[in-house]
């Protein structure tokens, strides 16, 4: 078996190459029974969070003859671990022979998560944002916001990415890094000023109160709303909502999970048939995706099982002998 570092992920992954592994698995589908939350409490701090996703592959929608394989993804969510210099979400990634169940690899799980999630947003933004969107607002300086920068600008002609949080220290870092690797990338201070000038919104934040605020929106933004994985959080206001066409990455995960969709159907602000369209459906062309420059357009992800396995797959399949 495999054991797969952090490092080795980003020596066998692309971002190109990941938002086409994805398209083409959202197309196929793959089993992916509902993911298992567990909530940990601890007497002091705020509780974690324990997550199992697992997902196979599926032998009637891919055709699959070599036997497939079978993955699960264990995460945690802490958020405060932000406290103490450590990443908020950790995780390991199991991948298994689809025939005999032995185990092939034992990867790095939050550094499969920051590629497949960010790679899923860019797929999204390949359906949704403007051809010629080139300013991506950030929002969120968390070890996620470099993989959507960089994964966005793998689809689109990103010129100039501005980053926001509300610790500037932490949106000047990220900033710095990105500026080091060729991005044009600089730190924001006024939120609601760079709202009203970006092309591409993708934010990456466990807020409960909203940040992405509707009416700040110009036509023909792409809003990405990444973050957001209970009912209780939420990073769009109503009025992001009530402007904008709907899409979600799975119509089963968002519409239980996730609060800035879940929120909205309960208030009856957002119908259930006013959601557009999920990635399934972009990607086998069964629904449109952007259809006018001056339309705003709101994607919302919690995160799918079968972008751990494609996203797991194509590692094994870069690394073994």
């Amino acid at each position: 078996m495999l054991t797969i570092s952090a490092a080795e992920v980003d020596r066998a992954l692309t971002f190109p190459g990941l938002v086409e592994t994805l398209r083409a698995a959202f197309r196929d589908g793959a089993v992916q029974p509902v993911r298992h939350h567990h909530a940990v409490e601890r007497p002091d701090g705020e509780a974690s969070t324990l997550l199992l996703m697992p997902a196979w592959t599926d032998f009637n929608a891919a055709g699959t003859s070599s036997g497939g394989h079978i993955g699960v993804k264990i995460v945690t969510v802490s958020p405060d671990n932000n406290a103490i210099g450590k990443p908020a979400v950790m995780g390991l990634y199991l991948l298994l022979n689809g025939s005999t169940g032995e185990p092939e690899a034992l990867i790095d799980g939050q550094r499969l998560t920051q590629w497949r999630t960010a790679c899923a947003s860019a797929l999204a933004a390949s359906y949704l944002a403007r051809d010629d969107a080139s300013r991506l607002l950030v929002v969120g300086a968390g070890a996620l916001s470099p993989f959507l920068a960089k994964a966005h600008s793998a689809v689109r002609p990103i010129k100039t990415i501005r980053i926001w949080n509300r610790t500037p220290a932490n949106a000047e870092k990220v900033a710095t890094d990105l500026c080091a690797e060729g991005f044009a990338a600089s730190a924001a201070t006024d939120l609601d000023a760079e709202l009203g000038q970006a092309d591409i919104v993708s934010s990456a934040t466990i807020t409960t109160t909203p940040l992405i605020k509707g009416a700040q929106l110009r036509p023909g933004t792409h809003v990405d709303l990444v973050g957001g994985f209970t009912p209780t959080m939420r990073e769009s206001d109503d009025d992001a909502i009530a402007r904008a066409r709907v899409y979600v990455d799975t119509r089963d995960g968002a519409t239980k999970e996730a609060g800035d969709i879940v929120q909205p159907l309960a208030s009856g602000l957002l119908k259930p048939d006013a959601i557009v369209a999920d990635l399934h459906e972009l990607a086998r062309g069964q629904r449109n995706g952007r259809t006018t420059a001056d339309e705003i357009t709101l994607f919302k992800s919690v995160g799918a099982a079968l972008e751990d396995l494609a996203a797991g797959i194509a590692v094994y399949n870069a690394l073994k002998v």
